[in-house]
């Protein structure tokens, strides 16, 4: 069981699988052009079946190594449910699920070390990311309002009501076609509207939207800074028993020595 646990947290192991989720995403990709569909479809079905196969054997595998500690990486968990998805039958009402079989190419995130500390670090900024959602939605409804309220009569299509006023006010804030689009057929019927978007835009696009970038960089930040400090601490593991063993070694000559130097 040990040479079983040596060979799949190898590194050979490793990239190995992470091939394998390279090439079953192109073979995915190539199910959805009908020319490559007509002329190796049966190919690429008995590709996709292999592959399958060759996943849920490694997942067998580490169960097997791990037993119940299998299920307290995130990680592996995240592989379970992936491949678990892609042996749900999919026929019937089911056939929806064959799309999700693409789901099996983000197992890249799981191998490729550097994708798990860009996730680690999004999902380290969700609770600051809520606030500033929170922030956003008080923003958004306070201007929904107002708009609805001042343009709603003129411009029902885009602000006669509250969920019509935040759909529109949402394609101001990405900058989507907000000027001609909306904004001056706006002015041109209400002069000084200009004077409610620029500070939604100000304080929407260059402002709350700036605090989510803030955030991710500074949990990728940390994310980095934790790894870092994990990789000094275990250098200086590896130290600590090395200058024990040197010192094991330096006691045992001193030994010798002495019992020479007796006889």
């Amino acid at each position: 069981m040990q040479q079983l646990r040596s060979i799949i947290e190898s590194r050979k192991f490793e990239w190995t699988i992470t091939v394998i989720i390279v090439i079953n995403a192109v073979t995915l990709g190539l199910e959805t052009v009908p020319a490559a569909v007509a002329h190796f479809g049966g190919l690429l079905l008995f590709l996709d079946k292999l592959i399958l196969a060759i996943f849920v054997v490694e997942l067998l595998t580490k169960m097997a190594v791990y037993r119940l500690k299998f299920f307290s990486d995130p990680w592996r968990i995240f592989d379970f449910i992936v491949v678990g998805i892609a042996l749900l039958p999919a026929t019937g009402s089911l056939s929806v699920l064959r799309a999700l079989r693409i789901l099996r190419v983000l197992r890249l995130v799981s191998m490729v070390p550097s994708l798990r500390r860009v996730v680690g670090g999004l999902i380290a900024a969700l609770p600051g990311m809520g606030s500033i959602v929170l922030l956003l939605g008080l923003v958004f409804y306070v201007f929904s309002v107002m708009a609805t309220k001042l343009y709603g009569a003129a411009f029902p299509e885009w602000f006669g009501s509250i969920p019509e006023s935040a759909y529109s006010l949402f394609q101001i804030m990405t900058l989507e076609s907000w000027s001609m689009g909306i904004v001056r057929p706006v002015m041109a019927e209400y002069p000084m509207a200009w004077a409610f978007f620029v500070p939604f835009i100000v304080a929407t696009s260059f402002t709350v939207l700036n605090l989510f970038i803030g955030i991710i960089v500074s949990a990728m930040q940390s994310e980095h800074e934790a790894e870092a400090s994990a990789d000094r601490e275990a250098m200086h593991s590896e130290q600590e028993v090395i200058l024990n063993e040197i010192r094991a070694l330096r006691a045992e000559v001193r030994a010798m020595k002495a019992e020479a130097e007796k006889s």
